[in-house]
């Protein structure tokens, strides 16, 4: 493995290394940058909450900038969402989402709904809940015989949609909830699917009393077009999972949302059903401010253009790679939605262990570029506030790629 680079400086869609070397973050650095790195109104944000409140527990107290952020995000949030739960990144926000949906069926004194339904090929994070509704892959395998017993369906097709269906019909008593990457898979490789096959799904799965969570942690905030996924469904979820890009890449924050049927399951005089879940840095000022900062640009008419802007390039590059395919074969199963674009080369074995990985990451970075594949899956994922000039760049690059 090659040393790791250093980074001292980012700068809109910049990273600067300590040689002097700049590089396009056309993977918005692991899907967390919307506007650009360093920021000035979002780090300002920050400095004016550094000054003061920095830091105080989340549970007695509360505080400003975590209470308009949880009013905003329900204003946006697609379905009837009412409560709002903090934590600390994406893996513990699903975490939350799993607990909560175990509990919510627990404290009713139904405690044999407690599997889990998800698709294979999914990633929902690192921790061991998050891991077990995960694909059973290179990602988990050193911790299978610890992870608790899931059921699987494939990603929704319109050949095994109708068996999936059956299959929640059989089991659904005992499910308690049904996560879902909506629409696209990220670390499973960019797989993208239709909205109406999920559109089928979610009727089915909330038919037998299922909860259903929708991990936007990656979909989230503009990636694919609309502010959320679940926006491309007329079924909402009953809980949304967020982070990466909520605070605009700044700070670390995971945030769950759930409906008011949930939260309602644990306001009891019973103290046993109390939610009893909390991190240190639960609803952190700091994060929190550069959430609502990061909210204030996302939604003035400025960023919505550039977004629109990035998804119609990226739909010209994804016509173009297309027809790359069908005249070289080198590349195959080119996809886009919103500004997300991906594509797989046909070279070697498929997932993440391909070597092409490394050698179109360094190559890319010869080129001034950072793009990081999937294994043999390249996409690019860019902040919005990408230049026309830095989007050709990338759109030459990828070009390259297949004609060489």
């Amino acid at each position: 493995m090659p040393d790791p680079i250093a980074i001292v400086k980012g700068k809109d869609s910049l990273l600067m290394d300590a040689d002097g070397n700049n590089y396009i973050d056309a993977i918005s650095s692991w899907w967390v940058n919307l506007h650009g790195h360093a920021h000035p109104y979002i780090a300002e944000k920050i400095y004016a909450q550094a000054l003061e409140l920095e830091q105080v527990i989340f549970a007695g107290f509360t505080h400003e900038p975590a209470v308009t952020l949880a009013e905003r995000l329900l204003s946006i949030l697609p379905g009837n969402l009412a409560k709002v739960f903090f934590s600390d990144n994406g893996s513990t926000s699903t975490e939350v989402a799993l607990k909560m949906s175990i509990q919510y069926w627990w404290n009713q004194g139904q405690h044999n709904r407690k599997k889990i339904l998800a698709f294979r090929n999914a990633y929902h994070g690192d921790t061991f809940g998050a891991m077990s509704v995960s694909d059973r892959g290179v990602f988990t395998l050193a911790f299978h015989e610890h992870l608790f017993e899931v059921v699987f369906i494939d990603t929704p097709t319109s050949e095994n949609l109708a068996h999936s269906c059956e299959m929640i019909a059989q089991q659904g008593k005992d499910i308690a909830a049904f996560i879902y990457e909506p629409l696209v898979q990220g670390a499973g490789g960019m797989c993208m699917y239709a909205a109406e096959h999920l559109d089928t799904l979610l009727p089915a799965a909330r038919e037998q009393g299922i909860i259903c969570i929708a991990d936007e942690v990656m979909t989230g905030f503009g990636r694919t077009g609309k502010l959320f996924a679940s926006e491309y469904m007329h079924h909402t979820p009953d809980i949304i999972c967020l982070s990466k890009g909520i605070t605009g890449g700044f700070m670390p924050l995971g945030v769950t949302a759930c409906a008011a049927f949930i939260y309602e399951a644990f306001v009891q005089d019973d103290q046993l059903k109390t939610f009893f879940h909390g991190h240190s840095f639960t609803a952190n000022p700091l994060a929190c401010a550069a959430a609502n900062a990061s909210l204030d640009l996302l939604l003035t008419e400025k960023c919505t253009q550039q977004r629109i802007w990035l998804g119609q390039e990226t739909n010209e590059m994804a016509i173009k790679m297309e027809r790359l395919a069908q005249e070289t074969q080198k590349i195959a199963s080119v996809r886009r939605l919103g500004t997300i674009l991906a594509f797989d080369i046909n070279q070697g074995q498929t997932g993440y262990l391909n070597a092409v990985s490394q050698a179109v990451t360094k190559e890319a970075l010869q080129a001034g570029l950072y793009i990081r594949p999937l294994g043999n899956t390249v996409y690019i994922m860019p902040p919005y506030c990408l230049k026309d000039a830095e989007f050709c760049r990338i759109s030459q690059f990828l070009e390259n790629i297949v004609n060489k």
